[in-house]
């Protein structure tokens, strides 16, 4: 019966993390360049049940074996695993803003922050007091050669992420744009950027069929379906009364085991 209630528990504890990550993907909805995350979760290790009597065993010349049939398996609860991020394309709004960016394809602009190079693909960028390219919190755009001077919104970039003056189309710089060999290991560091991990490997130079397209005046939307998060978190709530209704169907057992224990003495 203990063990019950460890079970139940920690099914309520891995539905309340579900919840969690289903919760923050509701309140990045209007997030632009957010990627949904899905809380994945793995089962404890099976107890294999076998039946215990005494035809269950025969003999042999060396001593005995166990012959008795498996009555089946008995799980020994749940717990979270890791929370996926879904890299899969948004769709695009329309700013008509030259200095907004989105990207169609695999692929992560690259800005430069205090903690090193950070990875993003929220092209929602503006114009610094520098003339430097930014993002909303202040952090410079990089090119490959460097951060990005545009001086003013008088500039074009074509598909490929070449930054060109508009009055005499001269080449001004190239967007950074990496890409990793594992980006599902990427984490999150907030404000939809993302740093690479062992195990993401670190950023290229995303060149060719791996280059995405630029789209200027578009961002990205996030990637998140209210109507399938709302459907999402319905099936949690009902897993976690669910869960809830084990233990308490657990600690009723018990109490009788404990009552009738007593009065036995008594």
């Amino acid at each position: 019966m203990i063990r019950g209630w460890y079970t139940g528990a920690s099914g309520m504890t891995a539905q309340q993390n579900r919840l969690d990550v289903i919760s923050n993907n509701l309140a990045n909805v209007d997030t632009t360049g957010f990627k949904r995350d899905t809380a994945v979760s793995k089962n404890f290790s099976e107890l294999l049940i076998r039946r215990t009597r005494n035809d269950g065993v025969y003999k042999t010349p060396f001593g005995s074996a166990d012959a008795a049939p498996i009555i089946g398996k008995l799980g020994l609860g749940v717990e979270t695993n890791e929370a996926f991020t879904d890299f899969s394309q948004g769709s695009y709004k329309e700013t008509t803003s030259t200095t907004d960016m989105a990207l169609s394809g695999k692929g992560f602009f690259t800005v430069l922050t205090p903690q090193g190079e950070r990875y993003t693909r929220n092209g929602n960028f503006m114009i610094g007091k520098e003339g430097l390219l930014e993002t909303k919190e202040g952090y410079p755009v990089l090119g490959e050669k460097g951060t990005i001077y545009v001086a003013d919104t008088r500039f074009f970039v074509d598909k490929d992420g070449i930054i060109y003056d508009s009055e005499d189309m001269r080449e001004i710089e190239r967007f950074k744009t990496v890409r990793f060999e594992n980006e599902r290991y990427l984490k999150k560091q907030g404000s939809s950027l993302y740093y690479e991990t062992d195990i993401s490997g670190p950023a290229y130079i995303a060149e060719g069929e791996q280059r995405p397209v630029f789209l200027q005046g578009f961002v990205e939307t996030s990637n998140v379906n209210v109507v399938n998060e709302m459907v999402r978190m319905i099936e949690v709530n009902r897993a976690y009364e669910a869960n809830q209704k084990t233990v308490q169907a657990q600690d009723s057992m018990m109490s009788v085991l404990w009552s009738k224990t007593a009065s036995l003495r008594g």
